[in-house]
């Protein structure tokens, strides 16, 4: 099946946050999200797909000693970079052969550029979602079957030489899943109890704020917990959460810890992990509903030593990667390095995060440990959000870390007629809120996907890129 892009194009939508979102060297407040609408030749036929993305500060580089002002433009670059050799490259005569020449050449550029591998691939990951979109579109099957049947025809051995002999429905899901557990985020500056907040910082959306009233509004029992780094901190911080989440939730509780990168040695984290084993409350908490601890090593270090998990360590957790998940050769290096396995989300590329599905496939078929998780980049809808659980729906996850919903007023930002398409579409993901704007349906700690599903790619109906402000980048 021929594909060639014809032509690319860049909307942009500002958006502020509910209340700051801190996440480590940096608290979110706004952030311009980005909508992508390429134009893609299939087999001589003409078919139009998008994808989208905030673009957020310090994530895609942790670099303290630039501000956002600075970083922005980067990502632009990369981004630009990635739309030109999009255009610029002959027809290819697969999904896969297309994508892998945009991926290589990207990377290349990268690479003399001393562009981080992880914002190279975010620039490949919009660009790719764009022409998978247009590639459902116009052979009219959502994700799922595209994938099932591997019209892509993706080459995994072409990559990882381990995956020889492996194909899409060996390691998907028989049929995608028709909801997902919502992993509620616990931000490091987010209030855990109503009492918390400061008058002057409540919002006044009718959507919940503190911990304790995501609890009882949504019906949460799966959570992810971020630490700052700095230990006496997170270990009171982690002895209220327990209290909190204990007496709320009970023995249905389960969470993950995430480490922010906050670590640069194994053994300063190896520190923080037994300080909490030897409390008595901790302990228990951890031992009773921790799932994994997620990149608590710096990107800089975390893929160059070894975790040695056996030496010195109280019940070591299991431990994956996320920010080194930067390229191809990330999650093969951190299996060998001790870690179990890797998250996904859409901005690291959805046919990366394929073959990682099929690595970890591999590894459980040879008795090892292998954990896929499925992350949030605080993405919203209409076409992040939904295309990022398209994907989730497909690779076997059962919980989703979702915070889009948090920390943006749900589809407020949108203008009105994009708010009345999601709900007309996909009203088993979005609901009216009291304010009158879509927001997502939780029920029970858990979202509905059969629309999601049955797009074409997550999204049933594209939106209309003449609401938002063409951007020349």
């Amino acid at each position: 099946m021929r594909i060639k892009v014809r032509s690319v194009d860049f909307y942009r939508l500002p958006m502020r946050t509910r209340f700051p979102f801190c996440y480590g060297i940096a608290s979110m407040t706004e952030l311009p999200h980005l909508f992508v609408r390429a134009v893609v030749d299939i087999d001589g036929h003409e078919s139009v797909g998008m994808s989208a993305d905030g673009l957020p500060p310090k994530w895609f580089t942790k670099n303290p000693g630039t501000s956002f002002e600075d970083d922005l433009p980067e990502m632009l670059r990369v981004i630009r970079h990635a739309a030109d050799v999009a255009v610029d490259a002959v027809p290819s005569d697969s999904f896969f052969a297309w994508w892998r020449l945009l991926y290589d050449r990207q990377q290349r550029w990268a690479k003399e550029q001393s562009i981080p591998p992880l914002l190279s691939g975010f620039g490949v990951s919009l660009l790719e979602r764009a022409a998978l979109d247009a590639f459902c579109r116009a052979i009219g099957r959502p994700l799922h079957r595209v994938l099932i049947t591997d019209q892509l025809q993706l080459e995994p051995s072409k990559i990882r030489g381990q995956l020889s002999g492996i194909r899409p429905a060996d390691f998907l899901a028989g049929q995608p899943a028709d909801e997902l557990i919502v992993r509620h985020t616990i931000g490091l500056a987010d209030p855990l109890t109503a009492a918390e907040i400061d008058p002057g910082d409540r919002v006044h959306d009718g959507l919940p704020h503190s911990l304790e009233d995501n609890i009882r509004q949504y019906g949460i029992t799966h959570f992810k917990i971020k630490l700052s780094g700095s230990l006496d901190h997170d270990t009171d911080r982690l002895r209220q959460l327990a209290r909190i989440i204990r007496s709320q939730v009970g023995a249905r509780a389960r969470f993950t810890l995430d480490g922010n990168e906050n670590f640069h040695r194994v053994e300063d984290f190896q520190e923080h992990w037994n300080t909490y084993q030897a409390d008595p409350l901790l302990r228990s908490f951890f031992s009773a509903s921790l799932l994994f601890v997620e990149q608590p090593i710096h990107r800089d270090s975390a893929l160059s030593q070894p975790l040695d998990l056996g030496s010195g360590w109280v019940a070591p957790p299991a431990m994956i990667i996320d920010e080194s998940d930067a390229d191809l050769s990330s999650f093969p290096t951190a299996v060998s390095c001790g870690y179990v396995g890797t998250s996904h989300k859409n901005c690291k590329g959805v046919v990366k995060g394929i073959l990682n599905a099929a690595d970890i496939f591999h590894c459980q078929q040879n008795q090892q440990t292998g954990v896929l998780s499925a992350e949030d980049l605080a993405n919203v809808g209409p076409v992040a959000l939904l295309q990022d659980l398209a994907v989730a729906a497909c690779i076997g996850v059962d919980h989703i870390e979702r915070n889009g919903h948090h920390y943006f007023c749900g589809l407020s930002m949108m203008p009105q007629s994009e708010q009345e398409r999601a709900l007309r579409n996909h009203p088993d993901l979005y609901e009216v809120a009291e304010a009158g704007f879509p927001t997502l349906k939780i029920r029970n700690g858990k979202i509905r996907l059969g629309s999601v599903n049955a797009a074409p790619f997550g999204v049933a109906e594209l939106p209309d890129v003449g609401l938002f402000e063409h951007w020349e980048i």
